[in-house]
């Protein structure tokens, strides 16, 4: 079965098959082309229709607020965007934790989660609760503001773990990605993470750095990437983190217009296509993993809650109604995005899930 792919902004969605799993038709630069729909591919590989493993993450999008306009970026985050979550919204995310102890990491992200003025009440609270906490720092945040200079201390005090993007261990690379001095800043904001203990060994605290690739390619190695990205950190610049996730581009947002524009939509969605690997299927993180927009609606991932694909309508649809029972037997919504997901050797905010 195959598709033809139709209008890129519109984001034209249709019911795919009986199972309610949605196929998002995007259009490529050229009429006539067609790729395969993402659930062939899995029903090739008996794993449709996709259903999640158990919920063990609430992913939680605090606000689209940025500091930074990188150019890679799926949530199309920015100085300019108002889209922030309520104390109201996080006090029901806090609820539903409190009876869900099968939810045992927060996965918090944004934009820049830190700029949400009820950022640090929120962790504190988080942390009553004894869940493990990820925060997803873009790094820059700490040196932005002196209100922000007190961050690492303040992660330390809540033993949050800090995940933080790092495209590259040179500047030419890394600002151009991400806007000119952002690898100097990221180099203060490391070293100043370190100082309190991040990444450093036996401390306990984990700093793990983020790398996507700047072109229409895929990323190399996990596992090579890491050795270099930490020879090359600790020779230049004295600075030790803990573990390098790979993840892949998908394309929607920022980077769907980058590759547009560059010409390299269709030869990019046939790469990802091609590397399909069931194994990497077999673990995407929409199978443990729930995402929580910045106004409560629930979504299987957040790249689904950039496209507004909420989850299953029979499941529950908001943080206000979470009934993980429902959660856990729905049908977990799906995209031609997703081949992004299950290329090569896989990817998640987790990086490879094929080790």
């Amino acid at each position: 079965m195959a598709f033809p792919v139709k209008s890129l902004k519109a984001q034209q969605s249709q019911f795919a098959d009986s199972f309610f799993q949605l196929e998002v038709l995007q259009q490529p630069r050229q009429q006539g082309d067609y790729f395969p729909a993402f659930s062939s591919k899995l029903q090739e590989s008996g794993l449709f229709p996709l259903k999640p493993t158990g919920t063990t993450i609430l992913q939680i999008n605090v606000g689209k607020m940025c500091n930074q306009t990188c150019r890679h970026c799926h949530v199309d985050a920015g100085p300019d965007r108002k889209e922030i979550m309520t104390r109201a919204t996080m006090q029901q995310c806090l609820d539903v934790l409190a009876r869900t102890p099968q939810i045992t990491t927060v996965d918090l992200t944004g934009g820049a989660p830190e700029m949400n003025p009820d950022f640090r009440w929120f962790v504190a609270e988080l942390s009553k609760l004894g869940k493990t906490i990820m925060v997803r720092c873009n790094l820059t945040i700490i040196l932005a503001n002196p209100k922000y200079h007190d961050l690492p201390e303040f992660f330390k005090a809540h033993q949050v773990q800090v995940v933080s993007s790092l495209p590259y261990f040179q500047a030419s690379r890394t600002d151009a990605q991400r806007g000119e001095g952002v690898f100097e800043k990221s180099i203060k904001a490391l070293q100043m993470l370190n100082a309190v203990g991040y990444g450093i060994e036996g401390s306990g605290l984990s700093l793990d750095l983020v790398y996507n690739p700047s072109g229409a390619f895929l990323p190399g190695s996990q596992t090579s990437l890491e050795a270099e990205f930490k020879r090359r950190l600790k020779s230049g610049y004295g600075i030790t983190f803990n573990n390098l996730f790979c993840i892949t581009n998908l394309p929607v947002s920022r980077y769907l217009d980058y590759l547009v524009s560059s010409g390299n939509y269709e030869s990019y969605m046939q790469k990802i296509i091609d590397a399909f690997n069931p194994v990497a299927a077999a673990g995407v993180m929409c199978r443990n993993t729930i995402s929580v927009g910045w106004d409560g609606y629930l979504y299987d991932c957040d790249f689904n809650q950039m496209l507004d694909l909420k989850v299953d309508a029979r499941a529950s649809q908001h943080i206000s109604e979470f009934i993980l029972e429902y959660l856990d037997s729905r049908y977990i919504m799906l995209s031609q995005h997703c081949f992004g997901c299950t290329a090569g050797a896989g990817s998640s905010c987790g990086g490879e899930t094929v080790k």
